[in-house]
């Protein structure tokens, strides 16, 4: 250490950057990262490195040895808990090289996520935090540099409250060599060894973050959704998918129509690689709040030879666009299981169809591609495309979780006290750790297994919510469900034999008085340590058939069954029956009773609660366009007798599809105009005005305007008939005159206003309307005056053609 320590230390003091034997201050590397040949500099530096070292790591998904040029992986670097880091830098080198030189690096890094992580401003090929805060995981892309490289180092410093941890081998290097191209057909996962014991049961949550918030470009509204979550725990000489792969038959239909048959039937052929299929419903829509749909969910199990697990959900509609986990390696190197896996994800291309949208026409892309995160370079007219070559806003996150260990385990020491709770058996975690602030009542009694073998079911319990004091302080769920199966079996120990249920009861060995009925079972199972089975296998028990057995009684069989209780709550009671088999020998009444009634007590009504099924559908919307309404239905599951329930049974809400088409709508025609001349041949206009425009495809207008010709009295020729014209004129204006002089002297009390002022023409060409008016001044109260009223005049105006 030392050796390597002394020419570090001259190296440093010559460029006046002070170090200290185990790390930095913040301040002394705001200094380095201004100074030239920062990037050779941070990865010289190296700290004391203690035996058992691993609070950070670094990881390639899926641990590969091999990487193949031009493939894409998905690089990690975390911390353990309790341990966080504030900043980071991440490199990778050229084996053998200092990092002096552009060429020693290999590779390029791509961002996932611009608020975490960005390029270091004077090492533009490396990596470091965006902000210095509190974090214990990061990820970014890294695709393998061309064909030829060679081996190629990740390297990665921590930044951990204001020291820097830089650590040359161990946990925070990752060596990784160019596949040979012998084996090109070969994948590049390693040869996986996992040393864990026993088995250990995760539950799988996907959360879905794809919606229009979140990426609005194009979003497809009414199509989003999620489809059927489809993988499985497996070996590693199985793989679903990966980075770098050819898409199977299975793949292709997921990624393109949603469909995960073929994929499951792809799984189950691999029957012996296999451990657990993982199955979850599809989302439609893609996101909704937490509050109204859970977030979809699955459970699986791993052992040590089925310990990767891999799953891919396709984002609907889309070309052949998925997320989803390659080979997630669940078993630690310390022979133990992981306890919680959080993976953020970005969309990747199965390579089976070239389209560039959400609803692109399908268009195969021939000859097929490999699988490949997008980016948002890829196409303009992509959704995620950003000129600038930003990251790709992430679309869903998945968390796995381990719930149970079982069997003996090689690793002994929980990791955190969550580990420990987790493990526990169902006895020992009896305690009730409901919150004060809510108020529930006594759980039911267990409700039959839903097994009847020695395969494994459920039981369930429920309880009421009667009240939530604190809406800030979530209530725990009021179902409980409980691993069981059939009578007599276990799955306690090795020793125990697994039985079949009790065969019915025999006949009674008698057919008057008292006798004996028996039942069996058989051994489905023998104990596993070679143990005898020393359960019974049958069972004896009295009865008695027709106690009286004088010739005055008569012979009657056994009694059947119990029926059901006739209610599901609360008291009921339940009836059985028997049959006359024979009837008196000295001929009187049968007096033996054939029916047998008793109470029969089922669970408190009020301590199972509104039972719902889950909400239909949405309908189709109510009308084909425009605003209309939706509904969806649940159904009460519950019987009736269990109490009211006032839960609602039906919800309806808006919806709005593209706008009806609006036809044109026009007033009536006007009445024709005067002929525009006063002698020989001319024309009549008349026209009708625009009420509605048309809109959204709607009926175009008809014309506004139409002409007709006219023919007034034989034009007049000769040097007087300029003369003769203006002297009818006048004529016509006097008379007119002397018409409304004689209105005003017959009708003295109906007094008229002046003429309005024309209005303005209804259009600027092909023919309008201008209209004027009189209003009546003082109208006469008798009724004789008819006449006095309201008078209108109309004139057409801009004839002209438009």
């Amino acid at each position: 250490m030392g050796a390597h320590l002394q020419p570090l230390a001259l190296r440093l003091l010559a460029l006046t950057f002070p170090l200290v034997a185990k790390g930095f201050s913040d301040e002394t590397l705001e200094k380095a990262a201004k100074s030239e040949g920062y990037c050779s500099r941070i990865l010289r530096a190296q700290g004391t490195r203690r035996e058992g070292y691993n609070e950070f790591s670094l990881r390639v998904e899926g641990d590969p040895e091999f990487y193949k040029p031009g493939n894409s992986y998905r690089v990690t670097l975390s911390a353990a808990t309790p341990a966080y880091f504030r900043g980071f830098t991440l490199i990778a080198l050229k084996e053998g090289k200092e990092g002096d030189k552009e060429e020693d690096h290999a590779g390029s890094f791509q961002i996932i996520d611009e608020e975490e992580t960005q390029f270091m401003s004077n090492c533009p090929v490396a990596v470091t935090e965006s902000t210095p805060r509190r974090r214990t995981r990061i990820q970014v892309f890294w695709t393998a540099p061309p064909a030829g490289t060679g081996c190629v180092i990740l390297k990665a410093s921590i930044v951990q409250k204001r020291i820097i941890y830089f650590q040359d081998e161990g946990s925070l290097t990752k060596k990784i060599c160019e596949q040979d191209s012998a084996s090109e057909g070969v994948t590049d996962k390693p040869i996986l060894d996992c040393c864990a014991c026993g088995t250990a049961k995760y539950r799988l949550t996907f959360y879905g973050n794809w919606s229009e918030k979140t990426h609005p470009k194009d979003f497809p509204r009414r199509t989003n959704h999620w489809s059927a979550i489809i993988g499985s725990s497996h070996s590693k000489n199985y793989i679903l998918w990966e980075y770098g792969g050819y898409a199977s038959e299975g793949v292709k239909q997921v990624a393109e129509l949603g469909s995960p048959v073929k994929m499951e039937e792809e799984i189950r052929q691999q029957s012996d690689e296999v451990l657990t299929v993982i199955k979850a419903k599809a989302q439609w829509p893609a996101w909704q709040p937490l509050n109204v749909r859970a977030a979809p969910s699955a459970e699986f199990s791993v052992d040590r030879h089925r310990h990767l697990m891999s799953f891919l959900t396709m984002l609907g509609p889309s070309p052949d666009w998925n997320v989803g986990l390659s080979a997630e390696d669940l078993c630690t190197k310390d022979c133990g299981w992981v306890q919680k896996v959080v993976q953020d994800l970005i969309p990747w291309d199965a390579g089976t169809d070239s389209g560039v949208t959400y609803e692109s026409p399908n268009k195969p892309t021939v000859p097929q591609e490999k699988i490949r995160p997008l980016t948002s370079l890829d196409h303009p007219q992509s959704p995620f495309y950003d000129p600038e070559g930003g990251s790709i806003k992430l679309v869903a996150r998945v968390v796995i979780e381990r719930i149970a260990r079982k069997g003996e385990q090689c690793n002994i020491v929980p990791d955190n006290i969550d580990d420990i709770v987790a493990d526990l058996a169902p006895e020992e975690k009896e305690e009730d750790d409901t919150p004060e602030t809510c108020i529930y009542s006594n759980w039911s009694p267990w409700s039959a297994c839903s097994s009847s073998t020695c395969e494994k079911g459920k039981r369930m319990r429920q309880r009421m919510l009667k009240a939530q004091l604190d809406l800030s302080v979530p209530c725990p769920d009021t179902q409980d469900f409980q691993p069981c199966m059939g009578p007599g079996c276990s799955d306690e120990d090795g020793s125990t034999c697994m039985m079949s249920d009790w065969i019915t009861w025999s006949p009674c060995s008698v057919s008057c008085g008292m006798g004996t009925r028996s039942r069996e079972r058989y051994v489905k199972q023998f104990p596993e340590d070679g143990s005898m089975c020393k359960v019974p296998t049958e069972e004896t028990e009295k009865c008695i058939v027709n106690e009286e057995c004088s010739p005055s009684s008569c012979l009657v069989t056994e009694w059947g069954e119990w029926d059901e209780c006739s209610a599901s709550c609360g008291t009921g009671m339940k009836r059985r029956h028997r049959m006359i088999k024979m009837t008196p020998a000295d001929g009187s009444m049968c007096k033996a009773e054939t029916t047998e009634a008793e109470k029969c007590m089922m669970p408190e009504c009020h301590t199972i609660p509104c039972l719902l099924s889950p909400w239909s559908e949405w309908s189709d919307c109510s009308v084909t366009c425009g605003k209309g309404m939706r509904t969806r239905q649940r159904m009460l599951k519950s019987a009736a007798e269990l109490g009211d329930c006032n839960e609602e049974l039906e919800q309806a809400e808006k919806c709005m599809l593209p706008e009806c088409p609006i036809d044109c709508e026009l007033t009536e025609w006007s009445q024709w105009s005067e002929c525009n001349t006063s002698c020989g041949k001319g024309h009549m206009i008349r026209t009708r005005m625009i009420k509605i425009e048309p809109q959204f495809g709607g009926t175009a207008c008809p014309e506004t305007v139409q002409r007709t010709k006219c023919r007034v009295r034989k034009c007049l020729r000769g040097p007087g008939m300029e003369k003769r014209r203006w002297k009818e004129a006048r004529d016509k204006r006097r008379s007119e005159q002397a018409k409304k002089t004689l209105d005003s002297e017959q009708y003295p009390v109906c007094r008229l206003k002046p003429w309005t002022a024309w209005t303005e023409c209804s259009t600027l060409c092909g023919g309008g309307i201008q209209e004027r008016y009189m209003m009546v001044k003082k109208r006469s109260k008798s009724t004789q005056f008819t006449s006095c009223k309201d008078k209108k005049e109309l004139r057409a105006c801009n004839v002209h053609p438009c």
